[in-house]
């Protein structure tokens, strides 16, 4: 730029625009330029993807350490599914410990970061110099052993993540009770935690129930969808679901072997006062008539301020009185994959023209 030749940078700009940098062996000066070229841009520096950089010619763990200052400059960095292992994982932790950094989300699923991994890139967010607010580990071949590190990032001074995602990792019940231990700490401002797949029974419930009670509790949405908890574990669940410290809001039950039985004490979490759940999803599990009437007569309550319900079943009178309400707070209902047959949706139908009806989305 000095000299007033710009024919090197004018060649990586229209590799950038064209999108053809991750099919073009570049040389170290080139590589150079092009970072040159990321941190000058114009456009605001929101998501970095490495995708767009690894292609035949470079692997994905060459091109973060080429270009770890462009990610230390960007709000977002979508790192999933590129191949990155754990050897680059100490490269991340330097970004995360980095002032100043404006990385605030960071996606690094689908990679075989393993527990090695996540303890090396742990001992970044542990930094007080740390920013990260959310951060998503889906199939990372991380176990117990790995939720351990994890903990102890969540219990750091200060923490900002606000979201984690550990959804498709072997954490077992012995991982998700360390996890707990991070979440019961008033350090962790943790307000939304994904556990899809995660091997959970209703052992690990007990513990989970302890960090919903615990004081201060942030957490405001939990999935816990296609774990085996069954009827003990959301009794279990249910318990600190109750406490007037819990003020979780989205619960995500979907496949958790949960039948009739376990809607009794959810029906109970629906009357306590004050309610805070405002959406549930309890789709494919074992519900029936009776337990479908248990939770319509939570709904009925006055202290539920429950607005999306979403189940799997076979009738509609319950949730049809429900609907009927005051006051009813539910607006959006989802029945589908159900045999409601036309009688059940004339019983829905008919409670349009009630004063008390305010439902606005129906599947």
């Amino acid at each position: 730029i000095e000299l007033g030749d710009c024919s090197l940078m004018e060649q990586i700009q229209h590799y950038v625009t064209a999108g053809t940098v991750n099919k073009v062996k570049l040389s170290s000066s080139q590589w150079s330029v092009l970072i040159f070229v990321l941190l000058t841009s114009e456009q605001e520096m929101n998501v970095f993807k490495l995708k767009d950089f690894v292609g035949s010619q470079i692997k994905a763990d060459e091109v973060l350490l080429k270009l770890l200052p462009v990610v230390k400059a960007y709000r977002s960095a979508q790192l999933n599914s590129c191949g990155v292992t754990d050897e680059c994982c100490v490269a991340l932790a330097s970004v995360l410990r980095s002032n100043p950094s404006q990385l605030r989300e960071l996606n690094v699923s689908g990679n075989k970061l393993g527990n090695s991994g996540v303890k090396m890139f742990s001992s970044g967010l542990e930094n007080p110099h740390c920013k990260l607010e959310k951060l998503w580990l889906r199939y990372c071949e991380i176990t117990d052993e790995g939720c351990a590190a994890l903990a102890s990032a969540l219990r750091s001074n200060p923490s900002h993540l606000r979201e984690l995602d550990l959804s498709w990792n072997k954490l077992g019940d012995s991982g998700l009770k360390q996890l707990c231990e991070g979440l019961k700490d008033p350090q962790c401002k943790l307000e939304k935690l994904w556990l899809r797949y995660c091997e959970i029974t209703d052992e690990g419930c007990a513990a989970l129930a302890s960090a919903l009670r615990s004081n201060p509790s942030h957490l405001r949405e939990l999935d816990l969808s296609w774990n085996k908890l069954g009827d003990s574990g959301l009794k279990q669940l249910c318990e600190g679901l109750k406490d007037p410290q819990c003020k979780l809001e989205k619960l995500c039950l979907s496949s958790c072997d949960v039948t009739d039985e376990g809607c009794v004490a959810l029906a109970s979490v629906m009357k306590s006062n004050p309610s805070h759940l405002r959406e549930l999803n309890l789709s494919w599990n074992k519900l029936r008539d009776p337990g479908v009437k248990l939770l319509s007569g939570g709904l009925e309550n006055p202290h539920c301020k429950l607005e999306t319900l979403c189940v799997t079943y076979h009738g509609c009178a319950a949730l049809a009185s429900a609907l009927r309400s005051n006051p009813s707070h539910l607006r959006e209902l989802d029945l589908t994959k159900n045999k409601l047959t036309d009688s059940g949706v004339k019983l829905l139908s008919d409670i349009r023209n009630n004063v008390d009806y305010k439902l606005e989305t129906l599947r």
